[in-house]
């Protein structure tokens, strides 16, 4: 995700919103002031997961989220949503 999304409470409100959607994965501050998460779920549950990256916190301002498809595998290990 990129646009003010740090500082703002957008991982630990992802890590809420996950949680809701039975989302397993993480959201970690990127060094250039972005966030990366790794969602993992039903394909449904993780599409209205992107959908709500758009929203965010009440105090963020997301200006982009990409998305790109990994393996099966990436997510394993993943009984949780953690923010780093």
């Amino acid at each position: 995700m990129g646009g003010r999304v740090q500082g703002v409470f957008y991982r630990a409100t992802a890590a809420r919103r996950a949680q809701e959607l039975a989302i397993t994965g993480y959201a970690r501050n990127l060094p250039d002031g972005r966030v990366e998460i790794l969602a993992c779920g039903e394909d449904e549950l993780v599409q209205a997961f992107i959908k709500w990256l758009w929203i965010g916190s009440s105090a963020s301002k997301v200006t982009s989220v990409e998305v790109a498809e990994e393996r099966a595998d990436a997510g394993q290990g993943h009984t949780a949503f953690r923010s780093a």
